[in-house]
């Protein structure tokens, strides 16, 4: 259908909602699918008219048309099932299941089993997670409120959310001019024409006199406009496909123009072959600045709402993001909301000195004050803008030359630097690219604070490498790259391997701007000459190919809800243009005024969320409003910018960075980001590195010093070896506050319960010491396994002092048990409970437990406490399980008898087993970014399965610190950092970090001969912390980057003083989402909660940063640090 055809519908449907047709108004909208009345969907929701509320939404979508639908059926099957049990109907509640909810089964049996099991309770709320479920009116406006954020998330709706904002009776007043215009057409038009059909064209009768007048006031269907205001136009809908108009052949594919095969036709042109896609036109050709706006819109925001896991579906549907569009139903003007100058970022309010050219900078995604920036010199470096303190330097460096091709080794023999071109962040913040202009990007894992890792080393392209971008093809992060060897390529951002070249562009890349639309991905790229190329994820060649407005070296970029592109480019002439582009038709849609005629470089830009544009350009920043082409305001900064100087909106819009003239960057603010940055600078303390302005005035007030120098001092560089260049007194200052620091800096000692909050659990059954310990997903209870087989559930609910619901050292929680009175205890039978290694394992969603007390494997029901099944009776016992990431069907044994088993559990069948080991299991841990599997045994040996075939990919044994004996059986445990790369290691000779894909030790810390041994240890939920028990009962605080000591916890904070008692903790827990909580399991039966106090907020301070950054062995005793400088 042309374009024209749905605008007819759209004037259609106002027409029948004006004439009050409510049935066929809504009838049209489904059957057209082009306008999702969200309106009517609340309304029908709201009244529990379920058959229709599916049938509206079949219009749109299907079950199985992607997560987002699918979560939508679910919640509303959901919602019937569960006012079916509500109401005591059994048999409906069993037909919905059966008709309605079993559909899901295919995807998630374990989802399915779970809602069945809640006819087997007298009341549904006895299951925890329903346990909040209010009546059925309050229950469907929670779940509408979900609904819509789904909706509104969704990518097939989208475009289907925004009724087109139309004056009222809009189609009357087309005929109106029809009619009008037929009349002036009339040979002889009577002054007031009786018009009584629209089934045929109008003519007045023969002539009884002079030419009447024009009937300008005469109304023949509404109000008429002045005739003689419209041109002569044919009729504008087809029943037959029209010809092409000029304009939009620019962007359709004429297949006998590209080598590749042609796409049927449609309005976004980047989607697969045979999926109803449209492709557009390899035909170069200026788009024309004054073509008419359509209005377009995209699929996912790049910003997620984040929320709470909703009872019974699977992890990955719960993750889903969320983007929440406005929403504009018939008869409502589709505005939007005015943007004041005010709102902008225009305060200076801190002066960071980079100490060389700023060449590009970013924003972080979550951490919305640190700043990430890349110079001439091939420095990046992390700053906190809020305290002015630059976290983490890097200089320019390959890190494997001889892995790089002869060409870039050529290269580097005559000259070893290199410019930063990009650096841009991954869209979660735990990866950042680099961009250099010799070949080569660098990719680092950052884990926060100064936590920065090597990750991946491309040797990309032959010369400079222009741009990089990160995009999600295949559920699979990938970085995208352009270059001077005239390519884009593709690669995977955790392996590095290539995945896709595409080739085309005759000249040097300049840039790449990735995107997706209704689960299209495709990318755009520019040329230095000006020339627009777009590809799908394939080898089909590229679908696009135009030109930029002044055949220009051009940037492109999505507003931040991803419904609007703009480019910004400078010509050869020094002639610069921002505009904005129509999708539909490959057109300009309007060209923003006000940049000069004569820029000095390519004039940078940047979009702030759905609302402004800012660029560098005449010494100058510029601002606009998104919706006007003129120019909103520019200020100078308090002075000091280049001709065009880098620029960067923090993703809130609410910071501005921008670099000087004088080598460092300006941080200027709106309302918002002041009190963003008062804020972290109060968490954070005073700072000495860059002070923040005094009083944050307009932007012509005074700025501060300038950070590590003064302006007016000269510039006095220090010339490093391999090309590095800095400001002499910053690097003076830095190395001068590093000793400060080493000097003042002192272990954290609590050993005093006023120094801590800490919580033991009520416990009104028998007293046994706990051997495993575990906080559920959701984080609002705590599971633990006695010596004595029995399991032990505390539930924190919510309350007026806990308002979250989640564990929490202030508030005690119930020991829960079911009405039954039935405890969850492990097979026994035959068992030798001292020599056993009891071990559990949890369900994503907290549903069942898995656990062994070294009889057979039990399957718990988390709600019920009742045993679904047993399996695996020993000889062999189990030691060790662990669910599989990606099927929770599958699960992975650790054996008595030193193998692994691959079991799944609903064929009962062992898939396959592991030898490796020599003694029992202890520790198994997956990662899903490397495919692995990492196991541990008493053996004190590591080994790393592929989980593709199961071979062993590598084995080690650990290194056992010299003078240390160590038992024959002691566990080994293993568990992998939040990066999924590197993996904690945990003995009671030690602690120890390994990086998984070499299977080498990076750090060891061992406490000294005559201490305590380690008892267990975890990482925070962060991975920035590592906590480790000891059998003096104390607890050590490590920061896990170096596994430097930061803060030690005397048994005497938390428990009382009994000489005649040895009571020590045997286990350790880390609460799943609040980063500074853990729990302990004692030897005398306890579980004790454990937090920071709240004026404090962490544990300790943070000591020094070691030198050095190869493997490295420390030890310590159990009240000092001593790790190796």
């Amino acid at each position: 259908m042309s374009s024209l055809s749905r605008e007819l519908v759209f004037l259609i449907l106002q027409f029948l909602d004006e004439e009050k047709f409510k049935e066929t108004v809504h009838k049209l909208e489904k059957e057209s699918s082009f306008f999702f009345n969200i309106r009517y969907f609340e309304e029908t929701v709201t009244n529990g008219e379920w058959d229709e509320v599916e049938k509206y939404l079949s219009g749109f979508t299907k079950v199985d048309d992607n997560r987002y639908s699918m979560k939508i059926f679910f919640e509303i099957r959901k919602q019937k099932y569960l006012e079916a049990l509500d109401k005591g109907d059994h048999a409906k509640a069993v037909e919905i299941l059966r008709k309605d909810l079993k559909v899901f089964s295919t995807f998630n049996e374990d989802l399915f089993k779970e809602i069945a099991m809640l006819l087997t309770l007298q009341n549904f709320r006895e299951n925890d997670q329903l346990s909040k479920y209010g009546d059925t009116k309050s229950a469907r406006a929670i779940m509408l409120v979900e609904l819509k954020k789904l909706i509104e998330a969704n990518p097939l709706f989208r475009d289907k959310l925004q009724f087109p904002s139309l004056k009222n009776s809009r189609l009357r007043t087309l005929i109106n001019q029809s009619l009008n215009w037929q009349h002036q057409l009339c040979k002889n038009p009577k002054p007031n024409p009786d018009i009584k059909t629209l089934f045929v064209d109008h003519t007045c009768g023969q002539p009884n006199g002079a030419r009447a007048p024009s009937p300008v006031t005469n109304q023949l269907m509404g109000p008429l406009p002045k005739v003689g205001g419209f041109p002569p136009i044919p009729g504008p809908f087809q029943h037959a496909p029209a010809p092409l108009t000029t304009s939009l052949a620019g962007w359709m594919v004429n297949a006998n123009s590209v080598p590749h095969q042609a796409v049927s036709v449609g309005p976004m042109g980047l989607t697969p072959p045979n999926n109803a896609a449209s492709m557009m036109l390899k035909r170069p050709r200026t788009p024309p600045t004054n073509n008419p706006a359509l209005d377009y819109q995209t699929a996912d925001s790049e910003h997620v709402l984040k929320r709470s896991r909703a009872f019974g579906l699977p992890e990955e549907v719960n993750k889903l993001p969320v983007n929440i569009l406005p929403i504009v139903y018939p008869g409502q003007s589709h505005a939007h909301s005015s943007n004041s100058a005010d709102d902008l970022p225009k305060t200076v309010v801190a002066n960071l000195n980079q100490g060389s050219a700023v060449k590009s900078m970013d924003f972080h995604p979550v951490q919305q004050t640190l700043l990430l920036v890349g110079t001439n010199i091939g420095d990046i470096s992390v700053w906190e803008v809020s305290s002015g303190e630059r976290i983490e330097v890097r200089n320019f460096k390959v890190w494997d030359l001889g892995a790089c091709t002869m060409t870039l080794q050529a290269s580097m023999v005559n000259e070893y630097t290199a410019s930063v071109n990009r650096v841009m962040w991954s869209p979660d913040g735990n990866l950042f690219g680099v961009a250099y202009s010799k070949h080569i990007v660098h990719l680092y894992a950052y884990h926060g604070g100064n936590d920065l890792r090597n990750h991946l080393e491309i040797d990309a392209h032959v010369g400079g490498v222009n741009d990089l971008a990160f995009s999600h093809p295949n559920k699979q992060l990938c970085v995208i790259t352009c270059g001077e060897d005239k390519a884009i390529k593709v690669w995977d951002a955790v392996t590095g391997v290539k995945q896709y070249t595409f080739e085309g562009h005759e000249a040097p890349v300049y840039s790449v701007c990735p995107h997706y639309k209704e689960n299209i991905q495709f990318i755009f790229s520019t040329a230095v000459d000006g020339k627009i190329k777009a590809w799908l994820y394939d080898n089909m060649g590229s679908r696009v190919d135009y030109d930029a407005p002044g055949h220009s070296c051009t940037t492109m970029a999505y507003s931040a809800d991803g419904t609007r592109l703009f480019s910004c480019g400078t010509s050869k002439e020094g002639e610069s243009f921002i505009v904005e582009w129509n999708e539909s038709e490959g057109a300009v849609k309007r060209t923003y005024l006000g940049l000069g005629k004569r820029s000095v470089g390519v004039v940078q830009f940047d979009t702030a969320k759905n609302r402004f544009l800012v660029a560098g350009d005449e010494f100058k920043i510029k601002y606009w409003d998104m919706d006007n082409v003129n120019l909103m305001t520019s200020i100078d900064a308090d002075g000091g910018l280049p001709a065009s100087p880098c620029i960067r909106f923090s993703k809130e819009g609410t910071l501005l960075a921008v670099s000087t003239s004088e080598n460092g960057v300006k941080i200027l603010a709106n309302t918002e980001g002041i009190r963003q940055m008062r804020s972290m600078e109060n968490r954070a303390g005073a700072s000495s590195k860059a002070p923040i302005i005094g009083t944050f005035g307009a932007s012509g007030s005074a700025a501060g010093p300038s950070v590590g120098a003064d302006r007016n001092s000269p510039m006095g560089a220090m010339i490093s070896l391999n090309g590095d260049s800095r400001n002499l007194p910053d690097v003076k200052s830095r190395i001068s506050e590093e000793m400060e620091k080493s000097k003042i800096w002192k272990l954290t000692e609590i050993s005093e319960q006023s120094q801590l909050r800490s919580l033991r659990l009520p416990d009104s059954l028998l007293s046994v010491r706990i051997i495993r310990l575990i906080y559920t997903n959701s984080g609002s209870s705590i599971l633990a396994l006695a010596y004595n087989a029995v399991h032990k559930l505390w539930k924190w609910q919510r309350s007026e002092r806990n308002v979250t619901g989640k564990a929490t050292a202030a508030v005690p929680p119930q020991l829960w048990q079911p009405s039954s009175g039935i405890l969850m205890t492990n097979d026994i039978s035959e068992t030798n409970l001292e020599e056993a290694v009891p071990c559990f394992a949890l369900s994503k969603n907290d549903s069942y437990v898995m656990s062994a007390s070294g009889g057979k494997i039990s399957l718990f029901n988390m709600m019920t406490f009742k045993t679904m099944t047993t399996f695996m009776p020993p000889p062999p016992a189990a030691t060790f399980l662990a669910f599989h990431p990606q099927d929770n069907n599958v699960i992975a044994i650790g054996m008595e008898d030193s193998s692994v088993q691959i079991y799944n559990v609903r064929v009962d069948e062992v898939k396959t087993k592991l030898k490796g080991h020599q003694k029992r299991v202890t520790g198994l841990a997956f990662s899903n970014a490397l495919n692995c599997l990492v196991s541990s045994g008493a053996d004190a040996q590591i080994c790393v399965w592929s989980l593709d075939g199961w071979e062993k990919k590598a084995n080690k044994f650990l290194q056992i610190p010299s003078g240390r004996s160590s038992n024959p059986l002691a566990q080994t445990r293993v568990q992998f950092h939040q990066d999924q790369t590197q993996f904690l290691v945990v003995h009671e000779t030690q602690l120890a970090i390994y990086e998984a894909s070499k299977l080498e030790c990076i750090k060891q810390w061992a406490p000294r001969e005559s201490s305590s041994a380690i008892t267990d240890a975890t990482y925070s939920c962060d991975s920035q912390s590592i906590y480790a028990s000891f059998d003096d009962g104390s607890v050590c605080v490590f920061i896990s980057a170096g596994l430097r000591l930061r803060c030690r916890i005397s048994p005497t904070s938390y428990m009382p003083s009994n000489p005649s008692s040895r009571v020590y903790p045997l286990v350790i827990t880390a609460h799943p989402t609040e980063a500074n909580q853990f729990a302990l399991g004692l030897t005398d039966g306890g579980v004790h909660v454990m937090e920071p106090l709240e004026a404090e907020g962490k544990w300790g301070t943070v000591p020094p940063q070691e030198n050095g950054t190869g493997p490295s062995m420390s030890h310590a005793p159990a009240a000092q640090d001593n790790s190796s400088r």
